[in-house]
């Protein structure tokens, strides 16, 4: 099935063209705009629907080959069809100095549509479409419960959404006992499931709706417990490419269930970081999950995270690696009170702190350096909503 929008200020023609592509049986037809978009709308478009064509009105030449133009530096490879209401030899003759190979002029005829398709299907095989997608992928995967796993995924998330030019999305997948709600205080009702269960349509104009929007981060929480929820990998596929679009940085915090989904996020992850602490039933079975995750290769990928160190611990830092077979990347140490009064106040743990400075070091450390430099491109906040939170953090 083609991917496309339609682009047409006639609204009639708009319908027309709609009809006729369906017919065809052969394009999804995900967007249409009744006006020239300006560049802001247009990349949020781009990136709700990863379009492969786009059917462009030439009703007004000028507003159209500037689309033209913002399309082919946007999204390399993407197909663009002209239409009109008529077609002339010097509307003809326009379309091609702007680069568009293929016209169709109302009504629509059958054949006429379906030949201009043959032509931009071989064109999309030899050439797909590319647009902008991050790499920065993170799961944060808990030894066992309650080793404070959404604790560092909270905190290191948003450490990374302080970043310039950053914007990062926190997914709670635990749908069993997932904390980002409760931690944050969270009043939106959707969750996690509702954005699993509309992957296949989300949009531009879904999506902010699915979110809550603290600064440059954005939270899905896992709503209320739903054990028996089920969730099938092209959902998870489409919610991750949806992501990978639009965000600079995915932050998934699982259950550690290692649930058919869990592992389908685990594949597209740069680091799965395993959060254990220094006590035999964590290392034990964080590892089990070394084990486990070694089978379906992705031990490579895998990080541990060490977290509430004390200087008295009952495992050293040298201990657990031996134990595990692994090093340890990062350590945290154990900040009882400050992450009460964190959880207490619905925030993130001061930054100013030991633990704070901790997690702001460790964002840095995860994320390639040329993400944190990036600024040529707008955030993609600015694309969405205004933000509905900040963080107060005890910034000083």
């Amino acid at each position: 099935m083609l991917r496309s929008i339609i682009i047409c200020p006639d609204n009639d023609l708009a319908v027309r063209l709609e009809t006729a592509l369906k017919a065809t049986g052969g394009v999804l037809v995900g967007r249409i705009l009744n006006r020239y978009p300006n560049a802001i709308d247009l990349v949020r478009t781009l990136r709700a629907h990863a379009p492969e064509a786009v059917f462009l009105s030439f009703e007004s030449s000028d507003k159209a080959q500037e689309v033209v133009k913002f399309l082919e530096s946007e999204a390399n490879g993407i197909q663009i069809v002209a239409v009109h209401r008529h077609a002339d030899s010097k509307l003809l003759r326009e379309t091609m100095r702007a680069g568009v190979r293929e016209f169709l002029a109302d009504p629509f005829e059958r054949s006429a549509v379906q030949e201009a398709l043959d032509a931009i299907k071989i064109l999309v095989e030899r050439r797909p479409p590319t647009m902008e997608s991050t790499t920065q992928i993170f799961a944060f995967l808990p030894s066992k419960a309650g080793v404070g796993t959404s604790t560092i995924a909270l905190n290191v998330s948003a450490a990374m959404a302080r970043r310039q030019d950053m914007h990062v999305l926190l997914s709670d997948f635990d749908l069993n006992s997932g904390m980002m709600r409760f931690m944050l205080k969270l009043q939106n009702e959707y969750c996690v499931i509702d954005a699993v269960e509309h992957s296949m349509e989300v949009d531009e104009h879904l999506w902010p709706q699915l979110v809550t929007s603290i600064d440059a981060l954005d939270v899905l929480h896992a709503g209320r417990c739903n054990p028996n929820f089920r969730v099938e990998g092209a959902q998870i596929r489409a919610l991750i490419d949806f992501a990978r679009r639009n965000y600079q940085a995915l932050c998934f915090d699982l259950s550690g269930n290692l649930e058919k989904y869990s592992l389908e996020i685990m594949q597209d992850c740069k680091r799965i970081l395993l959060v254990c602490t220094p006590e035999i039933p964590s290392l034990h079975l964080a590892r089990e999950k070394m084990h486990f995750l070694r089978n379906l290769d992705l031990d490579t990928r895998v990080a541990v995270i060490l977290n509430r160190c004390q200087k008295k611990a009952v495992f050293s830092k040298e201990q657990v690696e031996e134990i595990l077979g692994t090093p340890v990347m990062k350590t945290f140490p154990n900040d009882y009170l400050g992450v009460n009064r964190a959880v207490t106040a619905g925030t993130v743990v001061d930054v100013g702190s030991d633990l704070g400075k901790s997690f702001t070091q460790f964002a840095n450390d995860l994320l390639d350096r040329k993400v944190m430099g990036t600024g040529e491109k707008k955030k993609f906040l600015e694309f969405f909503a205004v933000p509905q939170r900040t963080l107060a953090s005890g910034e000083k």
